[in-house]
């Protein structure tokens, strides 16, 4: 290959690199700046949202927004009961999947195909919100701590997803272990599973994000308020300042902004349990989607 050519490949990839960055930086501006424009608006007073100064520095910082939110004592045992559905919904939702898809990885399993037939329906089909009351309230998980975590324990999804990890490891490895005297799930639990932890932590953290941020769940389900997560009772708080606030002065620009200025804050504070989590999974995470991407 000639210099010539050597140049013209050069300078195409400056071009690429070239409009591949300003891409990326428009798509990063595009996320960072509507986050950094939420995050000052929680810290700013109401008059400041009031007059529209507070786009991206507080020109009066205050903390009223999260007074309002924290100025009710039962905040503390929502946030107790979020974290409490979440780790256990993880947890059991993980091992329940992580079953599931060791046993249909196997091609000797006797009906697996229907098994797996019967998984997708369930990917595409559902009973709708009246039939799932019904069974819900049958099963009497109304009112119960357990309605937040048995119904969510089997996503076919994330069998899917487990089944090829479980796949991806060499028979050789189960055949070693049936040797030396080693059981089904003594195999499971000392092989597999470590040889799997970024499919577990990618499911883990696909199903934490949404136990974390699901509310319709007690909205629906549960009616004693010592049972409500965190999102379900910031929801509250929300509705009861605006009513608040459209009973005081209706129309009020200042009440208004207030208003906004609490449910602001409730976005910061239900996103940043998740914002410092993610960085302990991400390594996890990426390999976990990036798995059987590439074949050798």
């Amino acid at each position: 290959m000639d210099n010539h050519s050597f140049r013209k490949q050069d300078k195409d990839a400056r071009i690429f690199n070239f409009f591949n960055v300003l891409l990326l930086s428009v798509f990063t501006l595009l996320i960072v700046v509507p986050l950094w424009n939420v995050l000052v608006s929680s810290f700013s007073s109401g008059q400041a949202l009031a007059s529209g100064k507070s786009n991206f520095w507080p020109t009066e910082w205050s903390l009223e927004n999260y007074r309002a939110v924290f100025q009710d004592t039962t905040i503390w045992h929502a946030f107790f009961i979020s974290v409490a559905k979440t780790i256990v919904g993880v947890i059991t939702h993980t091992m329940f999947c992580a079953v599931c898809a060791y046993a249909l990885s196997k091609a000797k399993l006797r009906g697996r195909s229907i098994y797996s037939a019967m998984g997708i329906v369930t990917m595409f089909f559902s009973g709708g919100m009246i039939p799932t009351y019904l069974l819900i309230r049958s099963l009497g998980l109304l009112n119960s701590f357990w309605v937040y975590i048995l119904p969510g324990l089997f996503n076919y999804y994330d069998v899917i997803i487990l089944m090829n990890f479980f796949r991806s490891v060499p028979e050789s490895l189960e055949e070693s272990a049936k040797i030396d005297g080693g059981g089904d799930w003594r195999i499971f639990w000392q092989i597999y599973m470590p040889l799997i932890k970024p499919g577990l932590a990618t499911i883990a953290l696909f199903n934490g994000v949404g136990q974390w941020n699901d509310f319709m769940t007690a909205k629906l389900y549960i009616t004693n308020q010592a049972l409500y997560p965190l999102q379900l009772k910031l929801y509250n708080i929300i509705v009861q300042s605006q009513t608040h606030d459209m009973a005081k002065v209706a129309g009020s620009v200042a009440l208004q902004s207030t208003t906004k200025g609490v449910q602001i804050a409730t976005i910061v504070i239900t996103t940043v349990p998740i914002l410092v989590i993610y960085p302990f999974l991400q390594k996890y995470f990426i390999s976990g989607m990036m798995s059987g991407a590439v074949k050798e």
